[in-house]
């Protein structure tokens, strides 16, 4: 930087973020610095460290970024905006082969998962409640003994006949915690007849 006698103003990192789509947080700030007239250049290590996909990618290099008076360049592309060579010509096949590569990786991706989904294994991030992952293998679900406990009573009491609000009731006098894995979940025990309406419609029991 230093060398060509540029000054450093900020640095923008989307990490966890799919390069497909341009709502990316920190992309979002780089725009507004530029509206805001703060910067004159963007400097990405590749093109497709801007975005993967074609037309936006397009759309920002040959016409936002010229309007905006702003300097664009892909280092290991070799594209520099302000100037003239061939590589520049290139760029809006880069953006193709960018976008492309995109949609191949989450084509695989998704196919990989239907394979583990067909195979029965479990790809969540947290097991269900009665369940814990083992282990030794983070696909394979294990009965936890403690929580299945409380998922056989809620079956047997519904079964029975119970009402949800029973259910919930015997449950919290019983002191029986509710199942609070679930995120969406809160602890307190007014949520506890919607939590086991949902417990009996899942298919995992």
């Amino acid at each position: 930087m230093k060398e060509n006698n540029y000054q450093l103003c900020c640095e923008y990192v989307d990490d966890g973020f799919s390069g497909t789509s341009f709502e990316r947080p920190a992309f979002k700030k780089m725009i507004k610095d530029i509206e805001q007239g703060k910067i004159n250049m963007v400097i990405t290590k590749d093109m497709s460290r801007l975005g993967r996909d074609y037309i936006e990618s397009g759309y920002y290099v040959e016409k936002y970024f010229p309007e905006k008076r702003v300097r664009y360049i892909a280092i290991n592309d070799g594209i520099d905006t302000f100037v003239d060579n061939a590589s520049n010509d290139f760029l809006p096949f880069k953006a193709v082969i960018n976008d492309l590569y995109a949609k191949d990786i989450s084509k695989k991706i998704k196919a990989s998962i239907i394979t583990k989904k067909k195979q029965g294994l479990f790809l969540g991030a947290t097991a269900p409640y009665g369940y814990k992952k083992d282990p030794k293998n983070k696909y394979k679900l294990i009965i936890d003994p403690v929580a299945s406990e409380v998922i056989r009573t809620i079956f047997n009491m519904y079964i029975d006949g119970n009402s949800l609000q029973k259910i919930s009731q015997k449950l919290t006098s019983e002191k029986f915690s509710p199942p609070s894995v679930y995120k969406e979940i809160k602890r307190d025990t007014s949520s506890q007849t919607k939590t086991f309406g949902i417990l009996l419609q899942l298919t995992k029991y």
